[in-house]
This record gives C-alpha cells, sequence and structure tokens, in this order.
C-alpha cells in the first residue's frame, strides 16, 4: 500500500514561500494521481491541487491559483508543492493523498475519490 508521508510546513510571514513535499519510501508513486489537500480546524477539508499520474496535467484551486505549483518527480517518489505569495488565510494542515481515479476532458484535471487513510500532514501556518 502506498503511504505518504508529508513535511516541509513552517510558519512563514505573508507573502513568503514554502515548498511542501509528499515522499514515499514504499511503492513507487509510478501513475497514481497525487493530491494536496489543506484542512482548518472547523472546517473540511479541501482539494488545493492535484497532479495526474503521467505528471503532465495539474489542477488548483480557485483561491490558490497562480500562487501555488505542483510538480511531480517520479525518481525522487515525490510530489512537491510550491506555495509562493503566501496569505493568512492559507493556514492550516496540508496533507497528501493518492487520487482513485483522474479524467482529463479538453485539457481540463479532474481527480477523484482517496485512496487510504490520512497522514499526519504538515502544519503551514501564515502570520505576521
Amino acid at each position: 500500500q502506498l503511504q505518504l508521508v508529508e513535511s516541509g510546513g513552517d510558519l512563514v510571514q505573508p507573502g513568503g514561500s514554502l515548498r511542501l513535499s509528499c515522499s514515499t519510501s514504499g511503492d513507487s508513486l509510478g501513475a497514481y494521481a497525487i493530491g494536496w489537500f489543506r484542512q482548518v480546524p472547523g472546517k473540511e477539508r479541501e482539494e488545493v491541487s492535484c497532479i495526474s499520474g503521467g505528471g503532465g496535467s495539474a489542477s488548483y484551486a480557485s483561491s490558490v491559483k497562480g500562487r501555488f505549483t505542483i510538480a511531480k518527480d517520479n525518481a525522487k517518489n515525490t510530489v512537491y508543492l510550491q506555495m509562493n505569495s503566501l496569505k493568512l488565510e492559507d493556514t492550516g494542515v496540508y496533507y497528501c493523498a493518492r487520487r482513485e481515479s483522474e479524467q482529463n476532458l479538453g485539457g481540463v484535471l479532474q481527480c477523484f475519490g482517496v485512496f487510504g487513510s490520512w497522514g499526519q500532514g504538515t502544519q503551514v501556518v501564515v502570520s505576521s
């Protein structure tokens, strides 16, 4: 079973940058679509971004589009989330997960479901 571990969270000032990592020491990421999610206390966990199994397509929540970039390095079995121009509302615990399926229609990637259980996540705090 693919076990993913998140890292890279930190305290950062508004406007700053962070790079989160989602790594596996077990199975290869292979052709799995991988998504990043975040959760704030009292709110539902929301999808932030997803990258296709092949790594050639990505999708982003409207709230992070243009600021976050997801990338997949199959050689390192790692998916990254580069977060720039961070805002206070980006604060939360960030999780990565294997997606159950993906669909690409007209260049628009959609990822569905989450396979397996959630990991520990990594805490991002954006504060001045």
